[in-house]
């Protein structure tokens, strides 16, 4: 059983985003995840509990998750953190398999190539910040060549591999649910239900007319 770490949810504009806080209750450490559009509020909720903001991180490159890092990094004095950079307090660099001490808890980074080639999953305690790579009942875009194969293995090797219990925190709020656990996208999200690649392949090449056919938004 994981320990459960403090996950606040912010809803922060753009498309649909989500921007994150994730804490260490007891010794109020915290991490900010993709701030994107509305920095300040996440930067409010911060001095309002008293949390220590360590680390700051993008899931990927696009914009609509890197808006608000010049506001964040003026108000913290700290660099946000991506695939490949390295955190300057630690030395660490941020690549797959890499752990950062936050308080009781651990974080450890996931490559997870696909939506874009530098796309991360952060994994603290019982939470999964996944970014565009997962959503709730569905998957990150990619071209239907070599993203789409990365993609369907970066979330099969790596985030399906993380107990059932853990829970996943999407980069946007694409499903019928603003969050999830990996045991019920196990169940539920249709891409993650394909016996293989190429059917991975086609539910995406035919998504628009299944999304139809099931109602779904």
């Amino acid at each position: 059983m994981n320990k459960r770490i403090v996950a606040k949810q912010f809803r922060v504009g753009g498309d649909r985003n989500f921007g994150y806080l994730a804490a260490d209750g007891i010794s109020k450490k915290a991490v900010i995840i993709d701030p994107s559009f509305s920095p300040e509020r996440i930067l409010d909720y911060v001095k309002t509990n008293d949390y220590i903001v360590q680390y700051v991180f993008n899931t990927h490159n696009h914009s609509d998750h890197t808006n608000g890092n010049s506001f964040i990094e003026s108000r913290t004095g700290l660099k946000v953190l991506h695939y490949l950079s390295i955190d300057s307090a630690t030395n660490a660099k941020i690549t797959n398999g890499a752990l950062l001490s936050l308080g009781e808890f651990t974080i450890t980074i996931l490559h997870t190539p696909g939506h874009t080639y530098d796309s991360i999953c952060i994994h603290v305690g019982d939470a999964l910040f996944t970014g565009d790579t997962l959503f709730v009942g569905k998957v990150g875009g990619t071209d239907f060549g070599k993203q789409a194969r990365d993609e369907y293995e970066s979330i099969h090797k790596k985030l399906l591999a993380l107990p059932d219990d853990i829970r996943v925190f999407p980069g946007h709020d694409y499903g019928t649910a603003p969050e999830s656990t990996i045991g019920i996208e196990k169940k539920t999200n249709p891409f993650l239900l394909q016996p293989d690649f190429n059917s991975f392949l086609d539910l995406k090449k035919n998504w628009l007319e299944y999304k139809k056919i099931h109602g779904i938004a």
